[in-house]
């Protein structure tokens, strides 16, 4: 089968390997029909994931149809639509119990597909822990509409979630790429007063005033005056997206006194946290990857509240075409948001 890799050292490249079987009783198989490209792979490329394999396939954010399931597995069977979740996770652990996901213990827990062990921009699949790591699609709800449910949809609802938003919050998310849209399309399900979308490029601006037509979508120039504009001095949830020097700093410094700052993005360097300028703020800071243990509950957003990120993908490729839709993506040309791939 086809299987996009991680060669090593900058590369990605499209390698013929075998179909992959059950290796344990908690295993499934899974035939990817529809895959995408997560800006996390790009970090992989560029060696910013120091525990990525040279030599694994790459891809985490996936729909398919399970092919096969081991003699354990009790929540999926061959034949139904799953989506599958960016984390494997045992169920059983100390973290796993308390939701904690992404801080499973064993060897295959956490992000380990597309990472540690073979991902799904391949033609099939093995997922580990097929009882966590597998959710049924709702009849009705189409690949494309459940396609981010277990990677960048399952962060942004993560990281609304984590910063415990009330109704009637003042919410700013910093940058309106996939993930800063996403927590966007989320926090507004929690009926805010007020919603703030600061990003620096105006094709993205422009975008996300269509996706969210009631949210404001500011340039990074615009925030001193807008935070002028509000009540005790900032907003009450920052949802911080960016995965800038930039917009980390706009994190703390506009949110309000005893606010809450969601540190959702990934960052390729150290960032630093000014505390004597911070001081008397007293900010919460939630950071991390995501748990991703909510699919099963934005499924149900999805089939019952017409959640809806699929305009996000706005381009698709082959997966023989793999090399040029890295390229897209990577370069950010062209108005790209998400690339679906197809095997």
């Amino acid at each position: 089968m086809l299987a996009y890799t991680y060669a090593g050292d900058g590369v990605f490249a499209l390698r013929d390997k075998p179909v992959p079987v059950l290796t344990g009783p908690r295993d499934a198989i899974v035939k990817v029909t529809l895959a995408s490209i997560c800006t996390s792979d790009i970090h992989i490329k560029h060696g910013a994931v120091p525990r990525a394999v040279k030599g694994v396939t790459i891809g985490h954010e996936l729909v398919g149809v399970v092919a096969a399931a081991g003699s354990e597995v009790r929540n999926v069977a061959a034949g139904d639509r799953v989506c599958v979740n960016v984390e494997t996770y045992c169920g059983r652990c100390w973290f796993c119990r308390r939701g904690y996901v992404n801080n499973c213990t064993d060897k295959n827990g956490g992000w380990a597909l597309g990472c540690r062990i073979d991902g799904g921009l391949a033609e099939y699949v093995r997922v580990p822990f097929a009882d966590t790591g597998l959710t049924k699609i709702p009849d009705g709800v189409s690949d494309e509409r459940a396609l981010f449910v277990g990677d960048v949809l399952a962060t942004g609802y993560w990281a609304v979630r984590i910063s415990g938003q009330e109704e009637g919050d003042t919410v700013l998310v910093l940058g309106a790429g996939p993930v800063g849209l996403c927590a966007a399309a989320c926090a507004k399900i929690k009926s805010p007063c007020r919603m703030i979308i600061c990003e620096k490029r105006e094709e993205r601006r422009k975008f996300a005033r269509a996706f969210i037509p009631s949210a404001e979508c500011v340039s990074p120039e615009d925030m001193p005056e807008v935070m002028r504009s509000l009540p005790r001095g900032g907003a009450d949830r920052v949802l911080e997206c960016g995965g800038t020097e930039q917009t980390f700093e706009m994190a703390w410094k506009y949110a309000r006194p005893n606010a809450a700052a969601v540190i959702a993005a990934l960052y390729e360097r150290p960032q630093i946290l000014p505390l004597p300028d911070m001081y008397g703020k007293n900010l919460t800071f939630r950071t991390g990857g995501v748990d991703g243990c909510d699919c099963a509950a934005i499924l149900r957003l999805i089939a019952e509240d017409g959640l809806d990120v699929s305009p996000l993908i706005t381009h698709a490729f082959p997966l023989a075409e793999a090399d040029r839709a890295f390229a897209l993506f990577e370069s950010g040309a062209d108005g790209v948001m998400k690339v679906a791939i197809k095997p």
